[in-house]
């Protein structure tokens, strides 16, 4: 995926929630960073007073989006230098203020602070994940930390894990990150990380919830995802690491159709050109029956 020099809002956030996000670099100034109450899904603030040190920590094998204030500078600055090592880099059209002016969400930067406040983050859970503990690491990864390590143990185990790696744990009873009356896990990491405004991934946690708590009734694709899920778990046995790669390509799809794709319908049968239709044929083959008994 080879980006040119500037990128518009909408199209990054196209990009956002995919295998493809881009990596963004948050290069706005100290002082407007910290006074900031969001941040672009998927970002990382690097401060552009620190030197160039900041580049030996920047994933090379991803395409690179540079963010600043307005797009003017600081971003151009960085992606030009990005660029000069040949390296495929971008930059925000009109920076925080263009995606502010397109409606386009932002992740609560307190929240991202509280559960990832180093990268790569670490996260643990319960081993044999199905759907909530797959869905809450797609979206980990797609707008909060593309490297995050997820770890998957014993149920009994999560919490000394956590306190001996440092790890987030998630989706165990008593928890902050776990669910909340009929809510999943997935719901409430929406609403702590400012998410379950946005349509598509609210609607998404309608079928997780419809999925993970046997309520096929608040969406008719949670029966689909239900099924989906458990077969993938029969596949991938008790290896918890390959489930996740074919989990996230079954919620990168349903994200994808939720933003691009929900009002299309399948057209089958689809007429085809020049073949009359199945009606029209029998009632030709009938006129003909009746001609040659005249």
């Amino acid at each position: 995926m080879r980006l040119g020099f500037f990128i518009s809002p909408s199209d990054l956030w196209s990009r956002i929630g995919t295998a493809d996000t881009p990596r963004i670099l948050d290069v706005r100034r100290r002082d407007a960073y910290e006074a900031a109450t969001g941040i672009i899904p998927a970002s990382e603030w690097f401060d552009p007073a620190a030197g160039d040190g900041w580049m030996q920590a920047v994933d090379r094998s991803r395409p690179i989006v540079a963010a600043c204030k307005a797009g003017h500078e600081l971003s151009q600055m960085v992606a030009a230098t990005l660029r000069q090592q040949g390296l495929a880099a971008s930059v925000l059209a009109g920076g925080y203020a263009g995606w502010a002016e397109g409606g386009l969400p932002l992740v609560d930067k307190a929240a991202v602070s509280r559960f990832a406040p180093r990268r790569p983050s670490a996260w643990v859970t319960r081993r044999r994940p199905k759907i909530d503990r797959v869905a809450c690491p797609w979206l980990i990864r797609r707008f909060i930390d593309a490297e995050a390590r997820i770890l998957f143990v014993d149920p009994s185990e999560v919490p000394d894990v956590a306190r001996e790696s440092g790890a987030v744990p998630f989706d165990i009873e008593g928890i902050e990150l776990s669910h909340e009356g009929p809510r999943c896990t997935f719901d409430t990491m929406l609403k702590l990380f400012g998410l379950e405004a946005e349509p598509s991934l609210a609607h998404l946690a309608l079928i997780v919830r419809g999925a993970d708590t046997a309520r096929p009734d608040l969406a008719p694709e949670a029966a689909g995802l239900h099924a989906v899920s458990l077969g993938l778990s029969a596949l991938a046995g008790d290896d918890d690491h390959a489930l996740l790669p074919q989990g996230f390509a079954v919620y990168d799809a349903l994200f994808a159709w939720l933003r691009f794709a929900a009002e299309e319908r399948h057209n089958w049968p689809a007429p085809i050109s020049g073949i009359p239709e199945i009606g029209t044929l029998n009632a030709q083959v009938g006129n003909s029956r009746l001609a040659g008994a005249a």
